[in-house]
């Protein structure tokens, strides 16, 4: 069960080390992008090209769906960036279901775990498999992997590098179930006095700077966020204008008592904005109704970035 490439990695690693893929579920197909075209998600592509069974639900309690689920007679259920499950659901396999989730529970309970471990500047992260109970993200553990996360490492790289732990991770969890060759914890015995961070959803206000806070919190922000959703600012001039700014790189600079928000730029390579206590020289960004491009190119463009201030 599940949606986006992160999941694709673990049902690759089954098919290809020779497990029987009942059937995989899957998000129904919706329209996006400006022709409305119908979009499949990445898992539901890996499944027609394997010629698997697909299910789509719209509703995860529909009668119709919870009987061809019984029909598929799995013996044991996976669950990766998929949805909440009903208890109908996950209890249903004679194995039960386990889900992949990353982060190292029970820290970054919830949807976006990579962004928020990146934000808060953890210096490790990893992927952890545990059996689903009632409660979203809390059920007994059963392994898990680590890794460190870098001064230069942003949500892509991070995710990355997880999506393949995690593929790995799930073929040695099916693997130890299918042998009963494992022990489960219960997440409060791993709780330790350090207090839980949680992992909620990233919303577009999540997303825009704060230029008040310190420039390591900023450029935290800034790679939690790459490139996608993307940190975000806005930037005004004397005559009104208002542009939407995504920073998708940033480096700390030097020392600064300038006031938070202030732009420095030499108009050909160079664009500094003052944090708390340091500047921030950004190397990657995106202005409204513009592409993505490195500062030189931004610059050629408009090289009038000094006459525009911050919206703090």
């Amino acid at each position: 069960m599940g949606t986006p490439d992160f999941a694709v990695a673990g049902l690759k690693s089954l098919v290809e080390n020779g497990y029987n893929i009942a059937g995989v579920i899957t998000m129904p197909d919706k329209p996006a992008g400006r022709g409305r075209k119908t979009h499949e998600s990445a898992v539901k592509k890996y499944a027609k090209e394997h010629n698997l069974t697909i299910l789509q639900p719209e509703k995860l309690k529909n009668s119709e769906f919870l009987k061809e689920l019984k029909n598929l007679k799995a013996d044991l259920q996976i669950v990766v960036a998929f949805r909440m499950l009903p208890e109908i659901v996950w209890s249903m396999p004679r194995l039960g279901t386990f889900n992949l989730h990353a982060s190292l529970l029970p820290q970054y309970r919830g949807a976006a775990p990579i962004n928020r471990a990146i934000i808060n500047g953890e210096k490790e992260t990893g992927v952890t498999t545990f059996l689903l109970d009632k409660e979203i993200d809390t059920g007994k553990i059963l392994f898990q992997e680590k890794i460190p996360i870098s001064e230069k490492d942003n949500m892509e790289d991070i995710h990355d590098r997880l999506m393949n732990l995690g593929a790995c991770l799930i073929l040695k969890t099916t693997d130890a179930i299918a042998e009963n060759n494992f022990k489960t914890i219960a997440q409060n015995h791993l709780h330790t006095e350090t207090p839980l961070k949680p992992a909620p959803k990233i919303f577009k206000e999540d997303c825009k700077i704060d230029w008040s806070v310190s420039a390591k919190k900023v450029r935290d922000l800034i790679r939690g966020l790459s490139p996608y959703p993307a940190a975000w600012t806005e930037i005004s001039n004397s005559q009104g204008k208002t542009l939407s700014m995504k920073i998708f790189s940033a480096v700390t600079d030097e020392k600064t008592n300038l006031a938070p928000g202030t732009i420095l730029s030499d108009g050909k390579k160079e664009i500094k904005i003052a944090a708390n206590g340091n500047f921030l020289r950004i190397l990657d960004l995106q202005i409204s109704g513009k592409k993505r491009m490195d500062v030189s190119a931004f610059l050629n463009g408009f090289q009038d970035i000094q006459d525009y201030k911050i919206n703090i």
